[in-house]
């Protein structure tokens, strides 16, 4: 586990002045601190603490208009612009199943959030920003040029809590959990996997099993799964961009799964980031922290769910990239040619 160190809220808020274009995250681990810590050290100079469970957050951001919601993970930003509509709750799990926001939250892990307003060249930056035990991101809101701002105020207002410090005590830092395998239950595994008849069974199989999702990926073998090259992640999308179809764009950390469903139109490679930069969706994805990456073939009662899925070094999500099976909307089999024709590992090797 990570430690935390606590620094004084004013030393906190010196850093922030002097590095007024730093992203909070890089910014907080330079410190030692989480980026709850972060925001929480400007409680009373633009940072309100507010409720954080999704059953009070989302009816809220509800009444902002259209925003932009932010989930990430180290290697991958996920952006959509949309409204808060149609939330599900849930006590495990809860739901926003809006037109352009779709989201699975799990309500455990949204412990700490806040109301935090800057100023910006274009007035003031507004958003509500939740954090796990940990301290680090599980969801962002961020209204917009277009947001009803005339509600912010009587939203922050209903959401306050009563206690308002600008210190924050944080849990330690859980670790990513690396590839988990039983090889002697993978007999078990490839029997099991074949009679999936939903995609949701596979990681209750895995947890029966005691294996996770890369460890059972890294022993099923073929026709399950295909290891492909690292850079089958990149190759994936530019194929996907120029063939115009739709997919869909899972990223998530523990407390949250943003979805992208449509076409990905427009690429910029900088540096090391791949982006993807359409009005409405954006994806900022690290290809140098793209380390492992895998074709999987899920059977399902609608067909076999193929999905193309990247992981970190530590063996962490980064995303995962299915084809679109609505009805008038099939790209199934375009998707699935698409995914046949990556490159395997071994094929990059030699």
């Amino acid at each position: 586990m990570t430690e935390t160190i606590e620094l004084a809220p004013d030393r906190v808020r010196a850093a922030i002045a002097e590095n007024p274009t730093t992203r909070a995250r890089d910014l907080a681990d330079s410190l030692g601190i989480s980026e709850a810590q972060l925001v929480a050290a400007r409680v009373g100079q633009g940072a309100t603490r507010i409720a954080a469970h999704p059953d009070r957050l989302m009816p809220a951001a509800g009444q902002l208009g259209e925003v932009m919601a932010l989930t990430r993970v180290p290697a991958c930003v996920h952006e959509k612009v949309g409204r808060y509509e149609n939330y599900h709750s849930g006590q495990h799990a809860s739901m926003v199943l809006a037109e352009e926001i779709d989201l699975r939250m799990f309500p455990s892990h949204w412990v700490h959030a806040y109301a935090v307003e800057t100023d910006g060249e274009q007035g003031p930056r507004r958003s509500l920003q939740v954090f796990d035990a940990g301290g680090d991101a599980v969801h962002k809101i961020h209204l917009r040029p277009g947001s009803d701002h005339a509600a912010w105020a009587g939203v922050v207002e209903g959401l306050a809590e009563s206690e308002q410090s600008d210190r924050l005590v944080v849990e330690p830092r859980v670790p990513t959990e690396g590839p988990k395998s039983a090889p002697d239950k993978v007999d078990v595994l490839r029997k099991e996997w074949a009679r999936l008849t939903d995609t949701h069974q596979f990681l209750r199989l895995c947890s029966k099993l005691k294996m996770n999702r890369l460890g059972a990926y890294r022993i099923a073998g073929a026709p399950f799964v295909r290891r492909l090259a690292p850079g089958a992640a990149n190759t994936m999308l530019q194929t996907v961009q120029a063939e115009g179809i739709e997919v869909m764009v899972f990223v998530g950390n523990r407390g949250c799964i943003q979805i992208h469903t449509g076409p990905l139109q427009r690429l910029r490679e900088v540096g090391p980031w791949q982006n993807v930069m359409d009005p409405g969706f954006n994806l900022h994805l690290r290809l140098d922290k793209v380390a492992e990456v895998w074709a999987v073939e899920k059977p399902t009662q609608r067909g076999p769910a193929i999905s193309v899925e990247a992981f970190d070094a530590e063996g962490g999500i980064i995303f995962q990239v299915f084809g679109v099976g609505k009805e008038g909307r099939d790209s199934r089999p375009a998707w699935g040619r698409i995914v046949e024709g990556l490159a395997s590992a071994e094929e990059a090797a030699a």
